[in-house]
């Protein structure tokens, strides 16, 4: 089995601002749903947690890479695409919803002939 923690992930630029963070902490306060929209935003906004686990302004680069076993901080919903398999977004997203559900998920995709990929069908992870 692979070490997933000697993987090097491509670095993605992002910026996160004040109004942003103003609403996902008021979220987080509030116990609301914080959904991130694709793969990218869960990157950016889980390179940018302060030690109370909320979410902090920031810009620039991340080259985080997400895996199991990990412990989101700022999402707690997700959408994204049905990624390709062996791909570090695929395990994202099972370090996101786990590995037995995400497969479940696929299953289902492929039996319904879902398309895959960056502009494919997509998928809500509650």
């Amino acid at each position: 089995m692979e070490d997933l923690s000697k993987h090097k992930m491509d670095a993605e630029y992002f910026h996160i601002d004040e109004y942003a963070v103003k609403i996902v902490n008021k979220a987080k306060e509030e116990n609301r749903k914080i959904c991130a929209v694709g793969t990218t935003s869960v990157r950016a906004v889980e390179s940018s947690v302060t030690a109370q686990n909320h979410l902090k302004a920031a810009e620039g680069w991340t080259n985080t890479f997400i895996h199991p076993p990990y412990d989101f901080s700022i999402p707690n919903a997700l959408v994204t695409n049905f990624h390709l398999p062996k791909t570090s977004l695929l395990i994202m997203v099972c370090a996101f919803a786990g590995y037995d559900l995400i497969m479940e998920a696929y299953q289902q995709a492929i039996k319904e002939k879902y398309r895959f990929f960056s502009y494919g069908d997509a998928m809500l992870i509650l």
